[in-house]
């Protein structure tokens, strides 16, 4: 190989670009276990879209007027709020920034997740970084100069594209690195991205703060500076990756015998202009949904319904006591505690359930989430009636490590059932499901309470209908897990068809045989990345759990 990259592509005989797949096929020195902390480098960066509520505030209170009143936008229309200068943003315009995350994710993971099989992980992290990093900077500038539509643009649509992009990037390399532990290597990564706001969002608050500090808002220059952080972050997992060669396997490992236990397992591969056609594809992606849906509508009402379902009682007073207003704030925070234990939980439920499957199976896997879920939102009315926060508390915290091990076992059983050649461009299309539920869920949700509150409902039975709801998705949802079968031996690629696909996949061994490829001890660098990713996630675990405490005083 020629120590000088030509960037001309296409160029016969010339040496691999530095972004190209080419460059990044592992050699016999590496260890796969530097594969998961770089892929937990990006997620724990796209991640702080769960955190961005820290930002929503903040944001209204942008511009005072000469009395030092907030200038109000109210009556404007949306354009002229998009567009305005005078007067300070609505927490609803400036929130759209989450939906438009949620929406560009599943829309970019569809549009280019066929794409980054043959670009390779590194182009495509590297661009998430571009998107991901640069989007938060534009949104700073956005607050900046305070033009609204900019933010949507920078934070919302081109920080979405670098979610989506992000968000699928490691999943085909981590499973054809741990064809052992499917579960297991994707539930690494993907905890990262419910780890994210544990990171993310203290970060936020203590710049905000620092900023702030010399008067006036915090807020442009936490979200500028944060983008330069995550870029350099995300751009340092993306040079971190090597993918595995055709072929390769972990010393001693041989995949399962075809036998009843492995059924579910395919050692075959699908493409993805197949894949998306096939019933077992728009199952797993209604399995997926309405898992999402169920869960998200927990996240979006779980501060406001602790605080209306147990009120006073969360600091021992008895039902019915009217609040003082230090005894009100006293329940928000208990609230803000729960917010805390659900993106620990959320978190580490991914991995939990993820390495799980890899024992019981993803189909298993499932069934427990749909079953252990309804009989959980069917018990929370009861336990809200009957006073019992801590039980009603770990109840919630069950079911997000259960929204959460959602995610993380989804591509693992995707692969399972359609192969691992093009498992992160199938993942990326099934993802459009994340972003029905991100939508769907809270709108049913937060509307549903509203329409019991408009009729006289006393708030503290308004979610006694929406938990039975959703606890009835998530029985739709055990019936789409049942009906998911092998895949039609018809749907397989051909041999031809599967040469053709990994000669564009650009994964072929260099030189050795695959026996003698990443074989490398772990060493000093593997400890070095492993705590470049850890002490930061534990650093925002130690937070929660601070937070967490003011539930149980």
């Amino acid at each position: 190989m020629a120590s000088t990259p030509d960037l001309v592509a296409g160029t016969r005989g010339a040496a691999p670009s530095l972004m190209s797949k080419e460059r990044i096929i592992a050699g016999a020195g590496f260890n796969r276990w530097l594969v998961p902390p770089a892929a937990l480098a990006i997620h724990l960066c796209i991640g702080m879209a769960y955190g961005f509520s820290v930002f929503w505030l903040p944001m209204t209170k942008l511009l005072a007027g000469a009395d030092g009143a907030a200038a109000s936008c109210a009556n404007l229309g949306v354009l002229g709020e998009l567009t305005t200068t005078t007067c300070n943003w609505s927490v609803p315009m400036v929130s759209i920034v989450f939906t438009l995350f949620i929406a560009m994710l599943g829309i970019s993971a569809a549009i280019w997740g066929g794409w980054l099989e043959h670009a390779g992980p590194r182009k495509a992290g590297f661009i998430a970084a571009l998107c991901w990093g640069g989007g938060m900077i534009l949104g700073g500038i956005g607050v900046y100069v305070h033009q609204l539509w900019l933010v949507w643009l920078g934070c919302g649509i081109l920080g979405g594209v670098g979610q989506g992009l992000g968000y699928i990037t490691p999943v085909s390399t981590l499973i054809k690195w741990f064809p052992d532990r499917r579960g297991m290597a994707t539930g690494f990564a993907i905890m990262g991205y419910g780890g994210g706001a544990l990171v993310g969002a203290p970060l936020a608050v203590w710049l905000m703060g620092h900023f702030n500090a010399g008067g006036g808002n915090g807020v442009a220059t936490t979200l500028m500076v944060m983008g330069a952080i995550y870029f350099l972050v995300m751009s340092a997992g993306a040079f971190g990756f090597r993918v595995a060669p055709d072929g390769w396997r972990p010393a001693g490992w041989t995949p399962p015998a075809s036998d009843k236990a492995a059924r579910m397992v395919t050692q075959r591969h699908v493409h993805l202009s197949k894949a998306w056609r096939t019933p077992q594809f728009w199952l797993i992606w209604g399995v997926l949904c309405l898992n999402v849906t169920a869960g998200i509508g927990v996240i979006a009402m779980a501060s406001p319904m602790l605080q209306e379902v147990f009120g006073g009682g969360l600091l021992g007073l008895p039902a019915g006591t009217e609040l003082s207003t230090e005894q009100k704030a006293a329940v928000a925070a208990a609230a803000a505690g729960l917010v805390g234990l659900i993106s620990l939980f959320n978190s580490l439920g991914r991995l939990f359930w993820a390495s799980l499957s890899d024992f019981i199976g993803r189909k298993t896997t499932y069934f427990v989430f749909f079953v252990l879920g309804m009989a959980l939102y069917c018990l929370m009315p009861t336990l809200g009636h009957l006073g019992y926060a801590a039980l009603f508390v770990v109840a919630v915290c069950v079911v997000l490590t259960m929204y959460g091990g959602g995610f993380a076992t989804i591509p693992a059983y995707l692969a399972d059932i359609f192969g691992t050649q093009m498992v992160g461009a199938i993942h990326g299309r099934l993802l459009t499901a994340w972003s029905v539920a991100g939508i769907i869920g809270p709108v049913l949700i937060t509307n549903l309470r509203q329409f019991q509150l408009d009729r006289g409902m006393a708030p503290n039975l308004v979610y006694d209908t929406t938990l039975y709801i959703l606890a009835g998705l998530l029985l739709v949802g055990f019936v789409c897990n049942l009906l998911v079968r092998p895949v039609n031996e018809k749907h397989y690629m051909s041999e031809e068809e599967l040469a053709a696909e990994r000669a564009l996949a650009k994964t072929a061994t260099p030189g050795a045989g695959t026996e003698q490829v990443a074989r490398g001890g772990f060493g000093l660098g593997g400890m070095l990345a492993w705590l470049a990713v850890g002490v930061p996630f534990l650093i925002g675990v130690w937070i929660a759990l601070k937070k967490a405490a003011a539930l149980f005083m």
